[in-house]
């Protein structure tokens, strides 16, 4: 068993910048989610020694290039290309070099821009595959794989469009006050949900989520810093990743959590029905079931059925999830989609969420997932925090 994360904290959570369509690069981003985590913990940039990034767009610029353009002298760097695992992936790997003694604040960013047809590059270039063998062929872009997941989903599970809808329509009614949703001032009904137009197989517009520009972060330190600075924390009662788990599987119907979940739970030392709300990464909703399935919150196949009996929105008696609205409702700003869970996971156990507040919210599990290749998200992985 790996050792806890005893000790650490995390603070400062921010959401920066979102906009549909954005001609500042992705550096600009990073410095933007940086001087709102400055400015909301009281720091100087000086008291920043460590630097984790996540981020598609951020070339011909590194991370140890955005050192200097944000005066950080640092002892820890690293590059997170994890896409949507790739805040819980930040968050494991500067709760280590806290507890090592590498850094002693830790800067956790997620941020990328998206200029008129910047996406369109993106997923043209996205790797050797689909440059190779997907965009010549027209297949480039993940609706084809998510098309393929979902299609079949539903013939293995039985799961009907209206279950899909119950996500995402439960999510854009969460999203109501979060300043940062670019489609969260506009309510979803089932009706609108199902008579939108159809985008690949069975998935239709609003299954899909909308690139955008934006950034997502956090800062990561000891207890006892967050603590002499007065600082609200959350702690990290687990995490864990995994990459490329079941690459027998024809089609993705599971992923690393089906793999680690047992074990996570045991680390943190609680279990699902101990969770006040659930934060699963939602760039299409059938993701959102397969995490709802591999965290244990309901049994394989069975996440149809446990979206129909659960509700889903704040203050609604069940299990609030995605409390910001999640993708589906803020839109996708690249590899900050992988930090958007996190973020407004610490927001909730610390009592300090920008839109509605789960009421009494301690405990928060996260998901994450990322890098799709075709036919499955290479990776994994998921949190559970708790409001100190």
């Amino acid at each position: 068993m790996s050792t806890p994360f005893t000790g650490v904290a995390l603070v400062a959570p921010v959401s920066a910048g979102y906009a549909r369509i954005s001609e500042l690069g992705a550096a600009w981003f990073v410095g933007a989610a940086l001087e709102a985590m400055l400015t909301q913990s009281g720091l100087p940039a000086s008291a920043i020694d460590g630097l984790a990034v996540g981020s598609f767009t951020l070339a011909p610029d590194s991370v140890v290039t955005l050192t200097q353009y944000f005066g950080i002298e640092a002892r820890f760097l690293e590059s997170l290309p994890f896409g949507g695992a790739s805040g819980i992936v930040a968050l494991r790997r500067a709760a280590r070099a806290v507890q090592c003694g590498d850094a002693e604040i830790v800067a956790c960013i997620g941020a990328d821009t998206n200029r008129t047809e910047g996406f369109r590059d993106l997923v043209e270039n996205f790797s050797s595959f689909s440059a190779d063998a997907s965009w010549p062929y027209g297949a480039a872009g993940p609706n084809l794989p998510f098309s393929l997941i979902t299609a079949r989903y539903m013939a293995q599970t039985g799961a009907a469009r209206e279950d899909f809808g119950r996500l995402c329509v439960a999510q854009r009614a969460n999203a109501q006050g979060f300043s940062q949703a670019l489609l969260g001032a506009k309510p979803l009904s089932m009706e609108q949900y199902l008579g939108a137009r159809q985008i690949a197989g069975p998935l239709h517009l609003f299954d899909c989520v909308m690139p955008c520009a934006g950034a997502e972060g956090f800062l990561v330190m000891s207890e006892d810093r967050a603590r002499r600075l007065g600082l609200p924390f959350a702690r990290v009662l687990a995490a864990e990743e995994r990459h490329n788990a079941f690459a027998e599987d024809d089609v993705q119907w599971r992923a690393g959590w089906h793999a680690f979940a047992d074990a996570l739970w045991q680390r943190a030392g609680c279990g699902p029905a101990d969770m006040d709300l659930l934060e699963t990464y939602d760039d299409y909703p059938v993701i959102s079931m397969l995490q709802m399935e591999g965290l244990g919150f309901c049994a394989p196949g069975e996440a149809p059925a446990f979206v129909r009996r659960t509700p889903l929105t704040i203050g609604g008696g069940g299990l609030p999830h995605n409390t910001s609205g999640g993708q589906l409702s803020v839109g996708q700003a690249g590899a900050a989609g992988g930090f958007l869970g996190i973020v407004e996971a610490i927001r909730q156990v610390t009592g300090r969420a920008l839109g509605q507040q789960v009421q009494g919210a301690r405990r928060a599990a996260v998901g994450g997932y990322g890098m799709i290749n075709y036919d499955r998200g290479l990776c994994s992985a998921a949190a559970v925090l708790e409001g100190a």
